[in-house]
């Protein structure tokens, strides 16, 4: 069980390993390399054990590949549980062989509810096991929870993350082209709802503060909405940023350094399908089909030099 408060070891992390890049593991069966698609076992699109087996082969190499390179990973977990419990097992699996190597995981879940139902939400994907049977099995070290039941629905998670050491991510600010549909609506005070989201945040983060400044309550806010970027990092000095859409959803870096401190610490950068399918870019056809993840690891390496110069750039 950690105890440490997360933030401060996500800033280590992102210290040691000299980024806040971090990878997201989203693996979909059908573009996977064949150099893993084609063995037995892992060769029938139609079984689902083939398919998990193919998916953790996958996500083990790039685990392998990534570990000395960012300080985490994100897993999604939408992407295991279409396969039902083979899917669930596969994704807990991952967790453990990622904090194996070293590497802090955040499990992208979204979980939201109230009450009873929430408290059982976040033993289920947040906390570590306490029972006999399954020994040591360690949830993740963050998860990303969304905000539309209150408090209420928020508490059972930071309650969690308080007693064992770990951290939340709420949805703020999506990136997707239809977020501003609920996230923009005036609320009484006419700004738009996500800025009032956003002084709950800074509100319910207050008792979970680390030494580094920051807080282990954070907020998921797009690299598409540099607007939004630039007026939430000025509402919310305290907040980590877990920051999706560079890469494949387009989003630019250099609107993302606004919100990174003159130390590089305020937020994580996320990219998924950008890096672990980056054997399917043009950029990389010089590497073969079996050196699939060697591709995956030069986009790691790209993007990394990618962050550090827009970072750069932007240092006052």
């Amino acid at each position: 069980m950690a105890t440490a408060n997360f933030a401060d070891r996500l800033l280590a992390a992102i210290d040691q390993r000299q980024t806040p890049l971090i990878l997201g593991l989203d693996p979909v069966y059908e573009k996977l390399p064949t150099a893993i698609t084609s063995r037995p076992g892992m060769n029938d699109s139609t079984r689902a054990a083939d398919c998990v087996s193919a998916m953790v082969e996958f996500c083990r190499q790039i685990i392998a590949v990534a570990a000395t390179h960012v300080p985490a990973v994100k897993i999604n977990s939408a992407y295991f549980e279409r396969y039902q419990w083979m899917g669930w097992q596969a994704y807990g699996r991952l967790v453990q062989e990622a904090r194996t190597a070293g590497l802090l995981v955040i499990g992208d879940v979204k979980r939201a509810d109230i009450g009873h139902t929430a408290e059982q939400y976040a033993a289920a994907t947040l906390a570590d096991s306490d029972f006999s049977d399954l020994g040591h099995l360690g949830g993740p070290d963050a998860i990303t929870i969304n905000p539309y039941f209150g408090l209420d629905g928020i508490k059972p998670f930071t309650d969690t993350a308080r007693k064992m050491g770990k951290g939340v991510f709420i949805l703020l600010r999506t990136s997707n082209p239809s977020a501003g549909e609920i996230q923009e609506i005036p609320a009484a005070d006419k700004r738009p709802l996500y800025q009032h989201v956003a002084d709950l945040i800074d509100s319910w983060g207050q008792g979970l503060m680390g030494a580094c400044g920051f807080s282990s309550v954070g907020a998921v806010v797009g690299a598409t909405t540099r607007d939004s970027l630039i007026h939430l990092r000025r509402a919310l000095p305290h907040t980590l940023f877990l920051i999706p859409g560079i890469g494949a959803q387009g989003g630019n870096l250099q609107d993302c350094a606004h919100v990174f401190d003159r130390a590089g610490h305020g937020a994580v950068i996320s990219a998924s399908r950008s890096i672990i399918f980056a054997y399917q870019d043009k950029k990389y056809a010089h590497f073969s089909d079996q050196q699939w993840s060697q591709a995956v690891l030069q986009s790691i390496l790209d993007t990394r030099s990618e962050i550090a110069a827009a970072l750069g750039e932007s240092s006052p």
